[in-house]
């Protein structure tokens, strides 16, 4: 009877060691798919990334043109401003001159007003 209860305690054993390997292995391919699940999820997140990108860029180009097209435009622009600028620079020059030279040269000496305040209360 004591080699029946040792086999059968064996066999006990035997199976919780194949119940331990099968939950093991269960476990193993939980963490594959889920890790292949992941993967999926990104490869499908950045497939999706780049449409989107390649859609804005097709509408940047459609509504905006291309940023040759922005750059040349603001340079345009900027070429336009700078020669208006000096025509006005040329145009105006000659009279901001003479009002600075006036402002410079003719000086009428007058008397501060706080004087006339300091004077009143007779400090000076």
């Amino acid at each position: 009877m004591a080699s029946h209860q040792t086999q059968g305690i064996q066999q006990l054993l035997t199976a919780e060691k194949r119940a331990a390997e099968k939950v093991a292995e269960a476990r193993k391919r939980k963490v594959k798919r889920i890790k292949q699940a992941r993967d999926e999820a990104q490869a499908e997140i950045e497939a999706y990334r780049n449409e989107r990108e390649r859609q804005f860029r097709e509408y940047e180009t459609r509504h905006m043109g291309s940023k040759e097209d922005v750059a040349a435009k603001i340079d345009k622009d900027t070429e336009v401003y700078l020669r208006s600028m000096d025509k006005l620079v040329a145009d105006n020059k000659d009279q901001v001159i003479d009002d600075l030279i006036s402002l410079v040269v003719d000086v009428t000496p007058e008397v501060h007003r706080n004087y006339f305040i300091m004077r009143n209360f007779h400090k000076i």
